[in-house]
């Protein structure tokens, strides 16, 4: 069976870094261009929750159903209950490194279907794809957590001026 791992660190707390993925807005941020998300409905985050969307691959329509479980402070899994493949299993885990860096583990099991879907499968979770899929989510990710931390406590609500940010993490640590 086919996995995919993907680590990055983000300059947030670890409670930050669980509330972005509880927002309800976290699946159409973190799809990458060209796909387009079309949500149908859109639980919160929750043991049981399910998200019902459609991602559209140019003209190809994906219908995708997701349950999620082990939902806690510090991650939750999505597996597909319908969808392209045969099977999905998503498990974001999220580590407090310090105070105000968190790492972001994303794990993949999936298996694909015969027929059509496999082969639209096969192509759209290449391991080359899901890194840029991925590699797009860390840089989104990254850029909401800081865009929320520069407007915590703005009088507009959050919808002004950016703050300077820490020092970078050394790549050596990334």
């Amino acid at each position: 069976m086919p996995t995919f791992d993907f680590r990055f660190l983000v300059e947030a707390s670890l409670p930050a870094v669980r509330e972005f993925h509880h927002d309800t807005r976290a699946l159409k941020r973190l799809t990458p261009p060209p796909t387009l998300v079309q949500l149908h409905e859109v639980e919160p985050l929750g043991e049981g929750s399910v998200s019902r969307f459609t991602l559209w691959v140019g003209p190809l329509p994906l219908r995708w159903t997701a349950v999620h479980r082990d939902v806690s402070q510090t991650g939750f899994t999505d597996i597909q209950a319908e969808g392209p493949a045969r099977r999905w299993e998503h498990t974001h885990r999220f580590t407090a490194i310090t105070p105000q860096l968190t790492e972001i583990h994303e794990h993949i099991e999936f298996e694909h279907k015969s027929g059509f879907w496999g082969v639209v499968t096969r192509m759209l979770f290449a391991y080359p794809n899901l890194w840029l899929m991925f590699t797009w989510r860390k840089f989104v990710t990254r850029f909401f957590l800081r865009r929320s931390a520069a407007t915590v406590g703005h009088p507009a609500g959050g919808e002004a001026t950016m703050q300077p940010l820490p020092a970078p993490v050394p790549a050596a640590k990334r």
